[in-house]
Order: structure tokens, then C-alpha cells, then sequence
């Protein structure tokens, strides 16, 4: 049997398969973005660039120090800024000039972005200011760099790691510290999501998302070998195990960013943490010498595109977001492939005449010959021209762009007006009580939650007959609602004071169903329901029956009107037709059907399209009164009585 050829390792910088590779995560971050429909778990393309440079970097750094005896960290960390600052400086000074004449919520905070992201702290600027990644609808328009935050963050810190583990000699004994680091930070982020902490916080997080970096740099550790012979030509049966690697470890990304969804438990506990494994498989086995899938990533489109793959993952967001706001909801249908366009032609452009010379001669040198323009050629000279061009009129329009950015959004100040109209509502109240006495608050119509003629509930002893005994019912008005809801309800509370005066709405920011649960049972034990209940929820996250079972039996035999939810987010249909169903199936249960009513007016909404303004909270009011109306119709069987005053 012939035995496999050897040689020593290669000394080349460049491993087969990896720019595939980038083509493939820049790929899944694309559709993901773009068009979310296609792959709702494409965020995991992120991961797979943290694989791939955690190995690829500690690659680099062992090699070097086996060459020369040490590894050069000045040496190292200019290389790095030449390969990652000219695009950033680029891509942070054109897309703000371009966001300028777009306006509105682009701009919020847009100073505070830019100075995280050439700082490389993104992450954490993000994090404080709690951002949410998962929200297609808010508008940091360089949320992106939250990645490139993480990854410098890690180059800074990688090679002062790896000048300790070269004192170890053996190759398990380098990777251990590695891989142990890695492990944990995986375990951080399970642990995390288990006790509810805010998704975005775990996914933007250094300490809980770095494990994708630091077991691609234990593998590199693990593979390199300094002094033995690598495998020049292996065997067919090397071969076959490194494709059927490499294939495996695609399909379970594939499956992954097929079925995986934003922010959910399952992403945070085993999806993250599988889609590395799969990586760190796929990266092992394209860059083993003479892997036929590593030579089939190295195809020459999937190379271009790798090789552009960090211009087209910068560009890509600010891009998308300032093509929304410039074409405008009628031309919609438009923006993703606009946006598309205009990041691959950016990206190329950026990659031939900024990245490459300054990779190739250094910035300094790179400037020089730009100001040259008489040495250059007639072709030359146009690009230097064209260059200059570009920043002269981009840098003015950023500056002015960072002065003139807005203090918050417009769904921040539709928020702010629901919550200052909360708080004079409860100063009102509590002045009201002082004035009157607990005594005739309670002869009010509601704080006691009883009605004289309460609509029986599913399984109670009355019906629909003895219904239709009593009188017709009466129409109900503020003193007769208390509300639970979020912060669409409490964007919306002034429109329903304004139709329901003395309306009790208990409403707040990032509330979910499952609180919603909680504070409706806490308001039952309290005696402090009224005669009907409504319930706003479900824009943050998905909604389960249980919960809803729980808000019904609180309510006891009052009747309920369940809000449904308008956000551009992948639970949004679930949680609606949860909803629909469940009303369907619940005598004295309705569904206000806020979505059904605000779509198709988007003046109607903040910037956010989430959150209404004074005309969409008055929609929003609408909707709840038709809701209202259904509770009393003979033909439903569901109508309800309320005390006379």
C-alpha cells in the first residue's frame, strides 16, 4: 500500500477553503438581513467569521513565532489596523454623509455609534444605551460593528495570550487554556438566557460571545505543528473523511439558519453553541493540505466573494437602512435589492482602490501617492480625484449630520408622551383621593371590579339565555376599563384617556404576556379590576396559551379584549393568530384588531413602525372601541351589563 507523501508544513499565510467559507457566512448575515423570510437564523453567519479568525489569527502568531523565535505585537497590531481601519473610517464617513439627507431616526445617537465603533467598543455602547439586535425596526445605523468590536477586542488581547502558551511545549497543554476559556464563555451564554436576561445583552456581550474566537484559536493550536511534516497528498480515505466532515458540518449551518429563530431560549442555549461545533468542523476540514472541498470553496466567484466578504458585512446594514428610509414604504418591494447592489459595488470598489493599497503600502505611503495626482496615470489620476471627491463632500455632511442628530427617535418620543401622560394620570388620581376619601372612590363604577350583570364566562353556571332577560347593556366608558399593555398602549395612552376618561392603564416598556399574566392576577387578588378588561401584549416576544388561560381565569367572568400585534418580527403572525384562536374559543373574549387597522397607514407610526404617534393612537383607541362594541352584540352571545350611575 502506498504510503501519503510528506513535506514539511507550508509557510504560506493563506489556508485553501476559508474565503469560500467568508462567502458563505457573509452569505447567510445577507439573507438574514435582506430577506428574512429565507433564513430567520442567518445571524449565525456571524459565528462562523469568529470561528474562522480565532483559528486563522492564532495560526499566524504560532507560525511566526516558530520562524523568528518571537511574535512582534506592534508588528501584529499594524497589520491589523491596515487590513480593518480603512474600510471602518470609510464606511462610518460615507454612510453618514448618505444618512444625512434620509434623516429622521437614522441619526439618533449617530456620534455616540461612530465613536464606539472606532473605539471598537460597539458592543457595550449598545448595550448600555439597550439596543435591541433582533429588531429589524430600530435604527442604529451602524449596529453591525457590534462584531468587529468583539473580534479587536480580541486581537488585542490574543497575542499577549499567545506569547504565555508558547512557553508550553506541548500542543494539548497551548489549546487547553484556549479551549477551557471557550467553554466557558459557551456556558455563560446558556446560563444567561436561563435566567432571562435581555437577549441582545447575551448576543452583544464580549464575555458571553467570545467562544467562537477562542475555540477556533484552541484548534490552531491543537493543529500546528512547528517541527512535524504535514500530509502533501493523503490517502482517498483522508480525503473522504475530511469531505464528509466538512459537508456534515454545512448542512447542520444550513439546518440551523433555516430553523433557528431571533432571540428565542433555544438560539442562546444549544443553537449558538451547535452552529461553532459545525463551524469548527467545516474549518478543520477545508484547510487539511489537499481537501477537495477546500479546493470546491476555493471556486474563483466564492473566492471574490470571500475575499470582499469584510467590506460587504460593513456596508451591508447602513446600506439596507438607508435605502428603506429613502425609498419609503410604497417602493419597499425595492429596498433589499437595491441595497444588495449597492453593498457588492461599494465592497468591490472599496476592496480595489482603499483596502489593497493600503494592505499592499501602508496609509502614510498610501496618501502620498493619492495627493501625487501628476505622477499617476490618466486612470490613476481619475481615481485619486474621484477619492478626494468623496471624503471632500462626505466629511462636511457627516459633521453636520453629527450636530444636527436627534436627541431620540420618534418612537422614543411617542413612549416619552405616553409615560408623561401615565404620570399626570396617577398625580390626578392620587390628588383625587386625598381630596374625596377611599369612602367615595368606592361607590365609583369600578375599583371593585363587580358589575351588577356580569357576562357568565365558559363553564360558569349562567348562558346566553339568562343573558337576554336582563336589560340591554350598557355602553361603557373609562370608569368601567382597566388596561395592561406595553409600550404600544403606553404610546397610545393619551388617545384612550382622551376616548375613555378615567380609564385605569397599567402599561410599560419590554413588557411581555407572561408578566401581563402576573400583573392581571396581582390586580384580581387586589379587588382592583373593573367591570372589563383589556389586554395589549404580545409585540415582545411570543405568547403562550397558558398565560392567556391565566389572565381569563384572573378576570373571572368579566369580559376580555385582547389587542393584537403590529411589528415587523417573526412571532408577530404566531402570537396574532394565537390570539384570534383563542377568542374564537372563549365566550366573552375579543380580539381589538390593531394590526388589521394601522397597516397600510404608515403616517400612523413612529419611525420604528412599531409604536403609534397621536393619529395612530387614536387608531389604536378605534380599535378597542369596535372590540368594545362586539362585547355587546345580541348576536355573539356574549354581551355585558354595567352598573348604572
Amino acid at each position: 500500500m502506498p504510503q501519503p507523501q510528506t513535506r514539511p508544513a507550508p509557510r504560506t499565510a493563506r489556508f485553501g477553503g476559508l474565503d469560500g467559507l467568508r462567502a458563505i457566512a457573509v452569505g447567510l448575515v445577507l439573507c438574514y438581513h435582506l430577506f428574512p423570510p429565507l433564513l430567520p437564523g442567518g445571524f449565525l453567519g456571524v459565528d462562523v467569521f469568529f470561528v474562522m479568525s480565532g483559528f486563522l489569527i492564532t495560526s499566524l502568531l504560532l507560525r511566526e513565532y516558530e520562524l523568528g523565535g518571537r511574535i512582534r505585537l506592534g508588528a501584529f497590531w499594524r497589520r491589523r489596523a491596515r487590513r480593518l481601519l480603512p474600510a471602518l473610517g470609510l464606511v462610518l464617513l460615507v454612510s453618514t454623509a448618505l444618512a444625512l439627507p434620509v434623516g429622521g431616526d437614522l441619526l439618533v445617537g449617530i456620534g455616540q455609534q461612530i465613536a464606539g465603533a472606532a473605539f471598537f467598543v460597539s458592543n457595550w455602547v449598545f448595550i448600555a444605551n439597550g439596543a435591541d439586535y433582533f429588531a429589524r425596526d430600530t435604527p442604529e445605523l451602524f449596529r453591525n460593528m457590534w462584531s468587529l468590536a468583539i473580534e479587536e477586542q480580541f486581537y488585542i488581547v490574543l497575542p499577549l495570550v499567545v506569547l504565555l502558551l508558547v512557553r508550553l511545549r506541548s500542543r494539548p497543554s497551548r489549546a487547553i487554556p484556549l479551549a477551557a476559556l471557550g467553554l466557558a464563555s459557551a456556558a455563560l451564554m446558556f446560563e444567561l438566557s436561563r435566567a432571562g436576561v435581555d437577549p441582545t445583552r447575551i448576543y452583544f456581550g464580549s464575555d458571553s460571545h467570545t467562544f467562537g474566537l477562542l475555540l477556533g484559536a484552541a484548534m490552531a493550536a491543537v493543529l500546528h505543528r512547528p517541527e512535524a511534516s504535514e500530509v502533501l497528498n493523503p490517502g482517498p480515505l483522508r480525503q473522504l473523511a475530511a469531505a464528509a466532515a466538512a459537508l456534515a458540518g454545512l448542512a447542520v449551518l444550513g439546518w440551523l439558519a433555516a430553523t433557528l429563530s431571533e432571540g428565542s431560549p433555544a438560539s442562546f442555549q444549544w443553537g449558538f453553541q451547535l452552529a461553532t461545533a459545525a463551524a469548527l468542523l467545516v474549518v478543520w476540514a477545508v484547510t487539511r493540505p489537499g481537501a477537495w472541498v477546500g479546493r470546491a470553496l476555493d471556486a474563483p466567484p466564492l473566492r471574490w466573494v470571500g475575499e470582499r466578504s469584510y467590506g460587504i458585512y460593513l456596508w451591508h446594514w447602513p446600506l439596507l437602512l438607508i435605502c428603506a428610509g429613502a425609498l419609503g414604504p410604497d417602493l419597499e418591494w425595492l429596498v433589499a435589492p437595491l441595497a444588495l447592489a449597492a453593498t457588492v459595488l461599494a465592497a468591490a470598489l472599496s476592496y480595489r482602490f482603499v483596502e489593497q493599497p493600503v494592505r499592499r503600502f501602508g496609509l502614510r505611503r498610501s496618501l502620498r501617492m493619492l495627493v501625487r495626482v501628476g505622477d499617476h496615470t490618466p486612470r490613476r489620476r481619475f481615481v485619486a480625484i474621484g477619492l478626494a471627491a468623496v471624503v471632500a463632500v462626505a466629511a462636511p455632511a457627516a459633521v453636520v449630520a453629527i450636530v444636527t442628530a436627534p436627541q431620540q427617535s420618534s418612537a422614543a418620543e411617542a413612549i416619552a408622551r405616553g409615560q408623561e401622560a401615565l404620570e399626570r394620570s396617577r398625580a390626578a388620581q392620587q390628588a383625587d383621593e386625598g381630596r374625596s376619601g377611599r369612602g367615595e372612590r368606592s361607590e365609583g363604577a369600578s375599583e371593585t371590579g363587580k358589575t351588577e350583570n356580569p357576562a357568565p364566562g365558559k363553564g360558569s353556571g349562567g348562558g346566553a339565555k339568562e343573558q337576554s332577560a336582563e336589560p340591554a347593556p350598557l355602553s361603557p366608558d373609562g370608569r368601567d376599563l382597566v388596561a395592561v399593555g406595553d409600550s404600544v398602549m403606553l404610546a397610545s395612552l393619551p388617545e384612550l384617556e382622551a376616548a375613555y376618561p378615567g380609564i385605569s392603564i397599567d402599561a410599560a416598556v419590554s413588557r411581555g404576556m407572561g408578566t401581563g399574566a402576573e400583573i392581571v392576577t396581582g390586580l384580581s387578588s387586589q379587588g382592583s379590576l373593573r367591570g372589563v378588561l383589556v389586554v395589549g401584549l404580545g409585540t415582545n416576544g411570543p405568547v403562550q396559551a397558558e398565560d392567556l388561560d391565566t389572565i381569563r381565569a384572573s378576570a373571572g367572568t368579566r369580559p376580555v379584549v385582547l389587542v393584537n400585534a403590529h411589528a415587523d418580527r417573526d412571532w408577530i403572525p404566531s402570537v396574532n393568530q394565537l390570539l384570534t384562536d383563542y377568542a374564537a374559543a372563549h365566550r366573552g373574549v375579543v380580539v381589538a384588531d390593531w394590526t388589521g387597522s394601522v397597516t397600510g397607514v404608515p403616517d400612523a407610526l413612529a419611525g420604528d413602525d412599531i409604536h403609534p404617534n397621536p393619529s395612530g393612537g387614536e387608531i389604536y383607541a378605534g380599535s378597542v372601541q369596535r372590540a368594545l362594541e362586539e362585547l355587546q352584540s345580541p348576536g355573539e352571545g356574549i354581551g355585558f351589563g354595567l352598573p348604572r350611575r
